[in-house]
């Protein structure tokens, strides 16, 4: 069993009262965390003061080198991370994998952003004003960040907020999902071997109480949560004067055009559509296929869909594993039942062993069912026709949420109509709305969240600007 201490400051903290892992696929324990508490966070603070100094010390070059340091750790312990993410999310050991690849990508990302945090010129002789008048911007560490993170990607999304915290100059406290606080807690450890001044490194495993003392604190500059959003309007209106980032919920749809490449199309669904059981933000939730081709591109969908093998996610050639407890199978459930109530039919599974819920198709889902708007967060694609290409921009927006949306065309006036009119904070052309690469701008609007993470960009969100102007005349 795996027990790890939180990190205040950098130091190791033990406690009595802690918080279980549990394995979802089986429901064993599999390891545990100390229980963070309100004071903890007022310690980590303070550290955190002492941490801003220490960091605003170190060049451009040295942060580069330290999170370079950071990315080869995480290389060398990949097969530990691997297993230790499956243990805790349940998600295929194929699926960690990749994980802490894109993860050891992320760091390297923001390895180089690092050396490019710069500023522009001022042009003050623009202005009525600005005769004799020469400056410049640049930008400067906000200042503390609070960092809270979801169970599904335990360490790629840590590494999507704390790399770029530290490439910003700015120290981090981190609240991990309490249903994951293990590898989090691990790649805070490898951001101390690799050279971070420990009081800028603080991980608080906890509860609610953790998280609204962290972004609520008045000496917490910098609010990056990715969750719900129903925890994240929470978060809005509690912050206060701070900057916010927020990754929130989505219901991705995949628009599937007449002329489009229907296997192609259907492949894809279906690897967006169940990879880590469904649980991905960028999730392929929806299916909008044109009536056309719509009974030709379903049984694709339903061919690919049965050729998945779920059950044990430690097993080489398991696709879906779990979702990560009962509960959201109980909920998942009573979705489809409502779906179906409503006149949808399930044409693929909808049956579960426990935590293991068959991969799901489910037609003709009407538009007042959760399962067409609402985030459903498992293995279970919704099927619904469209006539135009109006209509099904019309549905993709219906919703509160717009993170990213796929379409599938070999119309280029089509594909161009729905870049431009539909909500959505990216549209992939001829895939799924689950690609991600983890150096683009990445971020939803309406429902879906508020500003974008990549390295890049997070740092912008890190980061204030410093204006300077020189007088000549004086």
């Amino acid at each position: 069993m795996i027990r790890l201490p939180m990190l205040i400051g950098g130091e190791e903290v033990f406690k009595d009262e802690v918080i279980d892992v549990i394995y979802p696929y089986n429901q064993q324990k599999v390891g545990e965390a100390v229980k963070g508490s309100v004071e903890d966070v007022e310690k980590a603070v303070e550290k955190a003061k002492v941490g801003l100094k220490k960091l605003k010390q170190l060049t451009a070059y040295e942060k580069y080198k330290i999170l370079l340091k950071v990315a080869q750790l995480l290389e060398e312990r990949k097969d530990e991370f691997a297993k230790v993410i499956t243990l805790e999310t349940g998600k295929t050991i194929k699926e960690s994998r990749v994980e802490v690849e894109r993860a050891i990508n992320t760091i390297t990302f923001s390895a180089e952003e690092a050396k490019r945090i710069g500023g522009e010129v001022v042009h003050f002789d623009a202005s009525p004003n600005g005769r004799g008048k020469r400056g410049y911007y640049f930008r400067v560490p906000a200042g503390i960040v609070a960092a809270i993170t979801p169970f599904n990607f335990p360490v790629n999304l840590t590494a999507h907020k704390i790399a770029p915290a530290i490439a910003a100059g700015c120290p981090f406290i981190l609240k991990p999902s309490e249903k994951t606080p293990l590898s989090p807690t691990m790649l805070c450890q490898l951001f101390l071997e690799a050279g971070v001044p420990k009081e800028a490194v603080s991980i608080i495993p906890g509860f609610a109480d953790v998280g609204q003392a962290m972004t609520t604190h008045p000496d917490v500059r910098v609010v990056s949560f990715t969750g719900s959003l129903k925890v994240g309007e929470i978060i809005a209106k509690q912050a206060g004067l701070k900057k916010i980032v927020m990754e929130l919920g989505s219901n991705s749809a995949v628009i599937v055009d007449k002329d489009a490449n229907l296997e192609l199309a259907a492949k894809k669904s279906v690897l967006g559509g169940f990879a880590l059981a469904g649980q991905v933000c960028i999730s392929v939730q929806r299916v909008l296929v044109h009536k056309e081709v719509a009974d030709e591109f379903e049984n694709l969908l339903k061919k690919e869909a049965s050729k998945l093998k779920y059950g044990d996610p430690m097993e080489e050639d398991t696709d879906v594993g779990p979702v990560i407890s009962i509960n959201e199978v109980d909920r998942i459930q009573t979705w489809i039942s409502e779906a179906v109530m409503k006149g949808a039919k399930v044409s693929l599974g909808g049956q579960a062993e426990k935590t293991l819920f068959k991969p799901t198709i489910v037609s003709e889902v009407p538009e007042d069912s959760k399962l067409f708007y609402e985030e459903a967060f498992a293995p279970v694609v919704a099927v619904k026709r469209f006539e135009t290409i109006e209509e099904a921009i019309e549905m993709v927006n219906k919703t509160n949420y717009g993170l990213q949306v796929g379409i599938f065309t070999n119309n280029l006036k089509n594909a161009w109509k729905v870049i431009e009119e539909v909500e959505v904070g990216g549209v992939m052309v001829n895939d799924i709305p689950t690609f991600r690469a983890d150096n683009m701008p990445y971020g939803g609007v309406k429902g879906s969240g508020i500003g974008r993470e990549g390295p890049k960009f997070a740092i912008e969100d890190y980061t204030e600007i410093k204006v300077v102007a020189f007088d000549l005349n004086a």
